[in-house]
């Protein structure tokens, strides 16, 4: 290989970038025609992956974090062998194509997340790390190492400047991630110009204080020192590394390379026809020398070698731990084992209990079947109750551990459980925090919802019931906020047997899930329809005696409320049903029939009950209904006197069940 043919492949990289942004009107060529080089050096020489199977379980994980230059990676995926094709690259950011606008996970073969908004592919690189470093030591046996590959995200100015970076950094290398190495594009050019107006910290020195290895390459199209450097990175098993290479935004663009006008916009075509001459290449759009093609086609042979040589240590480690690889095949086909909800605990009638509480012990139930479920919370394991009894925890150096200890880093834990999630092999990752505190981590919400991962985000302190701490820990408006989010489960449990059956839902469920947990206690349902009936989103949790007159709906710590007003009407000759209805997601997805003998379209005397903000529970109560909520935020008090200065009460319940009638 020849220093001609590796400029040609990097050329070739470069301009098909060009085109695809100028063809599209649209899109971000500066960071490919800079950063080809690094990934050049990075996917032709080190990284181990196999285009013929993009799922292949040990290959190394290549994160674009700087999700906005995605044309960068969509070429890599072209010209080494992926199933995306030439017309893709053509139809780039266009209606139904493999190649949107930023990487999305399950759209492109080889895009391993989600990547634009900055910050989160480092968050979620970290998560994969983490994932690895996890699995290896679970799985892997003296001369069997069957889990074992690295980690590579590229990031970029902005990424290094968002907090969710700086959180999941931080966690890296206190863990020490060995395997998970950044290459820095060091190009100091954001969208509105030179990061000498907003970021000029020494972002090395920032690193090295996190633990880290670092590394700089002063010229970015030095393909041998940029792959040195990831050799050195390679070898510094005991932490995490960043290598800075230096590179030039829109490199080969004569009026505007180095300068934010190549950043986010197309080069238009006369500085395109320049750039190709400065490159010395045809001005035919998309034109791929055939010598390019067939160096950087080489990925397929080389990816091929790479899985065979893998699948003999794992057919030989197979054969000598028969037992271990069926739990590798259970982790890595995200089967749950026969038995794992067996030891839900099932409550009877008597002491209150918090449904955090209760949620503490159905997840303990369940983990201990599942070895690979691992999560952990925001400093807050004593509150949640989430911490695994008589499992490991993270700390210094320490990242293979059950119950991994974030800090108070609310944003980073929810990206880096995403990355556990699409890792594999890692079944239902949780986190844990207030329910106020979504607020923090909704950004990463939000894409594992969009990326539809199997995590499950647990809250606490789920409203103004958790009382003294007043209203900058009461969440309000946070259930609505989170239900907003399309293809996202809220389940917000009425007691300690609908939270063993939330969690016995969020367990078999494909999608990410929220569960609300109460703080203060709550009294125990009875009922052989709890868990049929939590999975379904709502059901009748107590009827009346003939067709119902009016019909009470609530969730969580108001479900109580709505069974204590029933009693109350029922005495002065008031039909009432009560509907618990913990998760709007799952209800609405059930056949209209099932809808209709919960909420029968005739009754429309309807009350719901929740401690929020009532915006969205029209489309329970209808027009004629009334629903009972806050619209201001909290106080602080013991809780008994919010609910009643608040109108929380069962009087109020009555009395908008009266008028309504």
């Amino acid at each position: 290989m020849t220093a001609d043919l590796q400029l040609l492949a990097i050329n070739t990289i470069r301009t098909l970038s060009i085109d695809a942004v100028q063809k599209a009107n649209s899109g971000h060529p500066g960071l490919p025609m800079g950063a080809a080089p690094m990934a050049y050096a990075l996917w032709m020489q080190h990284l181990r992956h196999n285009p013929r199977n993009p799922r292949w379980v040990n290959r190394d994980r290549f994160i674009l974090s700087a999700g906005h230059g995605s044309m960068l990676l969509y070429a890599l995926l072209y010209l080494t062998g992926y199933d995306l094709s030439l017309d893709e690259i053509k139809n780039f950011r266009q209606w139904g194509s493999k190649t949107p606008g930023h990487p999305e996970y399950h759209e492109t073969p080889g895009v391993e997340t989600t990547t634009g908004p900055l910050g989160q592919g480092a968050a979620n690189a970290v998560g994969l790390a983490l994932a690895e470093a996890y699995l290896a030591s679970y799985f892997n046996r003296p001369g069997y190492p069957v889990m074992d590959h690295y980690t590579y995200a590229l990031v970029s100015d902005g990424d290094l400047m968002e907090g969710v970076a700086a959180e999941a950094a931080s966690l890296a290398g206190m863990w020490g991630l060995g395997k998970l190495i950044y290459l820095y594009d060091d190009n100091r050019v954001t969208l509105d110009g030179d990061t000498a107006q907003t970021f000029t910290e020494d972002v090395l020195a920032r690193f090295r204080a996190y633990g880290w290895h670092t590394l700089t390459v002063a010229d970015g199209n030095d393909v041998d020192a940029i792959s040195a450097a990831i050799a050195e990175a390679k070898a510094a098993v005991d932490r995490p590394s960043l290598i800075a290479v230096r590179t030039i935004i829109g490199y080969g663009s004569p009026n505007k390379q180095g300068t934010s006008k190549a950043h986010g916009a197309p080069l238009g075509k006369d500085e395109v026809r320049l750039v190709k001459e400065a490159y010395g290449w045809p001005q035919e759009e998309f034109y791929v020398p055939g010598p390019a093609l067939e160096h950087l086609r080489g990925a397929l042979e080389r990816g091929a070698a790479y899985e065979r040589e893998w699948q003999q240590v794992f057919a030989s480690w197979r054969q000598a731990f028969p037992d271990l690889a069926r739990e590798w095949d259970a982790a890595f086909s995200g089967q749950l084992p026969d038995g794992w909800d067996a030891d839900l605990p099932v409550y009877a009638p008597g002491k209150a209990i918090a449904t955090r509480n209760a949620s503490g012990e159905a997840l303990n139930a369940i983990a201990k079947h599942i070895p690979t479920m691992i999560g952990g919370d925001a400093d807050l394991a004593s509150s949640t109750k989430t911490l695994l009894k008589g499992q490991a925890e993270t700390g210094h150096g320490k990242p293979a551990a059950r119950n991994l200890r974030f800090g108070v880093r609310e944003h980073a834990m929810g990206s880096i459980v995403n990355g556990l999630a699409l890792h594999g092999g890692i079944i239902k990752p949780f986190t844990a925090t207030f329910l106020t505190f979504s607020d923090y981590m909704r950004p990463a919400i939000r894409l594992g919802a969009l990326m539809g991962l199997p995590v499950i985000y647990v809250f606490t302190h789920d409203s103004i019931g958790l009382g003294e701490d007043g209203p900058t820990h009461q969440p309000v408006e946070h259930l609505a906020a989170l239900r907003a989010i399309p293809n996202l489960v809220v389940i917000r449990p009425a007691d300690a047997n609908e939270t063993a059956a939330a969690w016995r839902t969020a367990m078999t469920l494909t999608r990410p899930v929220v569960l609300a947990f109460s703080r203060q206690d709550l009294p125990v349902l009875a009922g052989d329809h709890i868990h049929s009936g939590v999975a379904r989103g709502g059901y009748v949790l107590s009827d009346c005696a003939g067709a119902p007159q009016v019909i009470l709906i609530a969730t969580g710590s108001e479900v109580a409320l709505a069974l204590a007003a029933q009693e109350r009407l029922a005495a002065d000759g008031v039909r009432a049903r009560v509907v618990s209805l913990p998760s709007w997601e799952l209800f609405d997805a059930q056949d209209p029939e099932y809808r209709e003998s919960v909420l029968p379209s005739a009754v429309t005397a309807r009350v719901s009950i929740e401690a929020g903000v009532t915006q969205g529970w029209e489309r329970y109560v209808g027009c004629k209904g009334r629903a009972l909520g806050l619209s201001r935020f909290g106080a602080s008090a013991p809780y008994e006197t919010l609910y009643r200065e608040f109108g929380l009460t069962v009087e109020a319940v009555v009395a908008a069940a009266k008028d309504l009638l």
